[in-house]
This record gives C-alpha cells, sequence and structure tokens, in this order.
C-alpha cells in the first residue's frame, strides 16, 4: 500500500475526530514529512482535509471515489477486493475483460467516475457524467459449468435493489431482467458476460458491470431522457457517498452467494419486479408476441401467457411494456 492509500485509510477511519501528524507518523512508522506530502497529494486530488496546528488533521466526509473509501465501507464477511479507480474509462467491461486477459485475481473491481463510451445491453448508449455516477465492472474466476453458474445478473439485481432501499431509504423495483427502477424510471442497468475454456467446458470468467444514475439532477439528463431517467438523489443531496453505495452493493451480492442454495433471492426478485402482471410485448425467433407476464421461473425465466392461453418462456432478450395496468 503507498504512503498516500496508507495516510487517507488512517484519515477516513478517524474521520471525523482529529488526529496528530505524530501519531499518524507513529502508527504508520512513517516520517512527518511523509504524512505532509501525502497529505498535500490527497488535497490536490480534491480530498477535503481539516489541519490544526494544536489537533492535527481531521478528514471530510466528500464524495470522491477511492478504493480506501470502499474498502473501509466492506462488510467483513465480503471477499478481499482488488479495486482500481480510474477517472476515466471508455467502458469498463471492457477493462474488466483485459484484466481477465492480464491474470488479474478472481473478485477484481473496477471503478470509473465516468465512462466515455458507456453500453449498456445490445449496446444502447447511456448518459453520463463526471461526480455523479457510478461505473463498475467485477471480474469473477468461477471455474464451473454453465449449469452450475449463479444466475449472477438476477442477484445483482436484488443486491443492487436491497442496497439503495436501505441506504437511500427507497424503494426500488426491477424491469425483467437487468433494470432497476425508481418512482417509475430507470436508475441502472446491469450487464453480465461471461467467458468460457473450450477445452474445459468450465466457464472461466464472469464478468458483471452495472451503472447507476446517483446524483444527476434531472434537468441534467438529455431532454429525450427526463421522462424516462432519473437518479437515487435527483432532487436532494445525497445522504450516503458513492464509495459506500458501492460497498453496499457488493457486500449484499457476497451475502447471497454464501447462503446459497438457501437464500431466496429469487422470492425477492419477484416481490420487487413491476413487470409481473403487465401486458408485455417481445419477439422471438423473428416473431412478435403479446400477452401476459404471469411469473418469473427458478431459473430467472420470464413467463408470458398469451391470448389463447398458452405460455412463452423468456430466457434472453428484451421485453417492453405496452400497457401499464
Amino acid at each position: 500500500m503507498s504512503t498516500k492509500s496508507q495516510v487517507l485509510t488512517l484519515l477516513m477511519k478517524q474521520a471525523p475526530d482529529f488526529i496528530s501528524g505524530e501519531e499518524m507518523a507513529q502508527q504508520l512508522s512513517l516520517s512527518r514529512t511523509a504524512i505532509w506530502k501525502a497529505i498535500n497529494e490527497l488535497k490536490k486530488e480534491g480530498h477535503m482535509i481539516s489541519s490544526s496546528r494544536n489537533k492535527g488533521y481531521s478528514y471530510d466526509t466528500t464524495d470522491i471515489l477511492s478504493a480506501e473509501g470502499i474498502k473501509l465501507a466492506l462488510s467483513p464477511t465480503t471477499p478481499t477486493l482488488s479495486i482500481t479507480i480510474l477517472d476515466s474509462s471508455e467502458s469498463t467491461m471492457k477493462d474488466a475483460k483485459l484484466a481477465a486477459i492480464n491474470g488479474e485475481p478472481n473478485n477484481t473491481l473496477i471503478v470509473a467516475d465516468i465512462q466515455e463510451a458507456p453500453k449498456g445491453r445490445f449496446g444502447r448508449p447511456f448518459f453520463s457524467k463526471a461526480g455523479s455516477g457510478i461505473y463498475m465492472s467485477m471480474l469473477l474466476r468461477p471455474n464451473q459449468r454453465f449449469e452450475e453458474m449463479a444466475q449472477y445478473t438476477v442477484i445483482m439485481a436484488v443486491a443492487a435493489a436491497r442496497a439503495m432501499d436501505e441506504l437511500a431509504n427507497v424503494t426500488t423495483e426491477i424491469k425483467w431482467v437487468n433494470d432497476i427502477y425508481l418512482n417509475g424510471k430507470k436508475i441502472g442497468g446491469i450487464l453480465s458476460e461471461a467467458m468460457s475454456d473450450v477445452e474445459s467446458g468450465q466457464i472461466s470468467n464472469v464478468i458483471i458491470g452495472m451503472g447507476i444514475n446517483f446524483s444527476l439532477k434531472q434537468e441534467e439528463f438529455p431532454e429525450e431522457l427526463q421522462e424516462k431517467a432519473t437518479s437515487l438523489f435527483s432532487s436532494k443531496t445525497p445522504t450516503v457517498t458513492r464509495n459506500e453505495l458501492i460497498a453496499a452493493i457488493w457486500n449484499q451480492f457476497y451475502r447471497i452467494l454464501e447462503q446459497l442454495p438457501a437464500e431466496d433471492f429469487l422470492e425477492e426478485y419477484r416481490q420487487k419486479s413491476f413487470v409481473l402482471g403487465k401486458t408485455v410485448s417481445f419477439s422471438q425467433a423473428g416473431t412478435e408476441y403479446i400477452g401476459t407476464a404471469t411469473g418469473i421461473n427458478e431459473r430467472g425465466e420470464l413467463i408470458v401467457k398469451l391470448s389463447d392461453d398458452t405460455e412463452k418462456i423468456i430466457s434472453s432478450g428484451e421485453i417492453s411494456l405496452s400497457t401499464i395496468k
């Protein structure tokens, strides 16, 4: 861990109390000069650090993304994460794929302050603004056969919804299969991709990406999105930091994984769904269908009842709400 990282971690742990430079130097086995240089570097990066001749230094909570801030908010039961923070990224999914190719370890998390070319499902772009969103991708190395794989997209949706509800005191909903909604508007989307080993037939890598509109004001969205999208804190000052929300999401994610198969996340997913009971339209094998979404099965697939009382099972692709009852 770098000197700057050690100093930042100690300041965050101590906050909001002051800690003297001498005590920091003793705890970290560093010189007072090294402490002073690290604090100046942190201030240049935008961290708010108060100083007092008699008291020392105090860290003022800011919403700057940091690996140190995320790690401090992780649960003791959450696996150790290898975290990389980027000022900007073309796509954290691409970054995670490159990490997989380069042999980065299991549980490698890449977080960007802004994505220059963010993509959702089917390669669709979405709006991104520095300092106002969360753009992250996790590299997992499950080394399991496809039939043994956890339903990562569904688990991630439940984990994100839980974390947002708890920390922001809201009630989110889930649109099958991968979107998080608040007050009828989209605030986040999830994308999962798997890479398999041809020789073993196992899934060697899974990458889970998520984009969250965190603190964008409603008027900051492009006009064409203002009726469709919103953010977690679109009309009020955030009550948590992005670091805290990121940690909370992964705490919930790994908690669900740890408790499988006892964890009934699918039931929670069903309860959160605003698609069930609605009329939906979708395409399968080039044919358009309209029916009522009646259930989500144990594989996370959507069950749609058509007008002739037959049922269609949708395991991938997209649905669109044609009416809201």
